[in-house]
């Protein structure tokens, strides 16, 4: 019997409990599977007495791609090439809303649980990070990165929608500037970008990047309760409007993904993806 790795590799360990993304094939793209097991997880550590922090990570090179699109090749049907296609009739667009529901309520529960989690979460970039693995960090409390680190959110060139709580956090982190280019336009930036506009803690060198986790260790000895009620109070004010922005995005995003432009950047992407 072949062994198969799970695709999230969860451990605990002196209080610190690590998500670590496991699909390196994929460059630890996000699929249906890891929406849900990620909010069970978080769930989880929410009551678990022996979890003080959770880190977010990912195996080998990749922090994460992005959500991953391979499901997208089932939406509205296939052309003789296997790029998905948008079906002429235009009585379809109730069926296809329908179709991308789950997905929907995915992303929505995905973002609402980094929202509604009360202990301290911590990302350690540990390469590349692409969309929802870029959005979501604006929901961490402290982010560290490698300096191979690069972050990316070509959401407008995909015919996508930005999401989790990016339209609010980011111009609230980087300024409106510096969100619009990477929002709107894609811009893709280094790990020490990052941490100039305020998006990443602190940058590591990629062979020292270890030296973080004795940092969280050291952390998660602190009295646990404060800890919840400190991060209360700094996301007391903001946490009622984080969801309304979630809803919001989630809402934009039903009606991106039922438009004609997203089907022709989709062809678009596979089709150079069949290439390669």
């Amino acid at each position: 019997m072949i062994h198969q790795e799970p695709e999230l590799v969860e451990t605990i360990k002196d209080k610190v409990r690590i998500l670590r993304l496991n699909r390196p094939k994929k460059k630890n793209a996000i699929n249906a599977y890891l929406y849900t097991r990620i909010c069970q997880a978080l769930e989880e550590a929410a009551t678990d007495p022996n979890t003080v922090i959770v880190v977010v990570t990912g195996t080998a090179d990749y922090f994460t791609s992005g959500n991953d699109l391979s499901g997208i090749q089932d939406l509205g049907g296939k052309s003789s090439t296997g790029i998905p296609k948008k079906s002429d009739n235009r009585n379809d667009e109730t069926p296809l809303k329908t179709l991308i529901a789950p997905d929907i309520n995915r992303f929505h529960k995905f973002t609402a649980s980094f929202i509604d989690f009360p202990k301290p979460l911590v990302a350690v970039v540990n390469g590349p990070a692409v969309g929802i693995g870029v959005t979501i960090l604006g929901l961490f409390d402290v982010v560290y990165a490698t300096d191979r680190a690069t972050f990316h959110t070509p959401f407008v060139s995909l015919g996508q929608a930005p999401e989790g709580c990016s339209t609010y956090t980011f111009p609230r982190i980087m300024g409106p500037g510096k969100a619009a280019e990477m929002i709107l336009f894609g811009k893709k930036i280094n790990a020490v970008e990052a941490c100039q506009l305020g998006l990443v803690t602190e940058v590591f060198p990629d062979a020292c990047l270890d030296q973080v986790w004795s940092r969280i260790y050291q952390w998660a000895q602190l009295p646990p309760k404060t800890l919840i009620s400190a991060k209360g109070m700094l996301r007391a004010l903001k946490k009622d409007f984080l969801h309304e922005v979630n809803d919001k995005e989630c809402n934009n995003l039903v009606e991106r993904l039922q438009c004609d432009e997203f089907f022709t950047a989709m062809m678009t992407f596979f089709s150079r993806k069949s290439k390669l």
